[in-house]
């Protein structure tokens, strides 16, 4: 029997083997109306609405999560769980907690968990859960929205590495593969976001003499794919 998993979503490794060794399984589906979530300050929340598609109700499980990079408690979700009959939907709410206005952007994660209700007494159908996990934004009060924040990342050269900068007050979110011109070159970058005032090295497959340019594939505020930028090398000597 294959397992099958829809892209960009996680199941949890029990529910793996359970899925595995049944005769049949059901998964519930909890879809987000987006792929991003922003919160802007001067409003003080943001909403996203979640679907139940399954054919049976589940609790919906709301949770923000911390990115390893920033640990600081902005915000809470409600409500945290609840029930979603099978086809409606539930709007959760993000609400700002901060007590200091916001200097930057600052990133979070958010995961919506469906624990669909047991089909089957007899336990003939088995139930997992598959959870969404999408990037939250929390945008400060006065800061102009940026529809291209990468054009603002600095890449230099220094020595025998490549690094990338970003001075600005955005999140900026992209591929991990870059390409490294006139050589094509391969590279990559340690994760897909860079968060504001970071500095990220460049793995490079290959020698940085000569390169001048780097071309990335970034992604829009709301998740979208763009078409690939490419953004000029300096070279800052050793």
């Amino acid at each position: 029997m294959s397992c099958f998993l829809k892209a960009g979503v996680t199941l949890s490794w029990c529910a793996i083997l359970l899925f595995c060794a049944s005769g049949m399984a059901v998964a519930d589906g909890m879809q987000p109306e987006t792929t991003v979530v922003v919160l802007y300050e001067e409003n003080g929340e943001a909403t996203i609405n979640i679907k139940n598609t399954d054919p049976g109700p589940a609790l919906l499980h709301s949770v923000i999560e911390n990115i390893p990079e920033d640990k600081e408690p902005l915000l809470i979700v409600t409500p945290p769980i609840t029930r979603v009959e099978a086809g409606e939907t539930q709007l959760v709410r993000f609400i700002n907690t901060s007590g200091t206005p916001l200097k930057t952007q600052r990133l979070k994660r958010v995961s919506f968990e469906g624990i669909p209700q047991a089909r089957s007494p007899g336990g003939a159908t088995i139930g997992f859960t598959l959870r969404q996990n999408l990037p939250l934004i929390l945008h400060p009060k006065g800061l102009a929205k940026h529809q291209a924040p990468w054009e603002l990342l600095k890449w230099k050269r220094q020595g025998s590495g490549l690094a990338v900068h970003n001075d600005s007050a955005y999140v900026v979110r992209l591929a991990l593969e870059l390409q490294l011109l006139p050589g094509k070159t391969l590279a990559t970058l340690p994760r897909s976001y860079i968060l504001p005032g970071e500095v990220l090295a460049v793995d490079a497959q290959g020698p940085l003499a000569g390169v001048t340019s780097v071309v990335l594939q970034p992604a829009t505020v709301y998740g979208f794919t763009v078409d690939s930028y490419s953004a000029d090398v300096a070279d800052h000597g050793i």
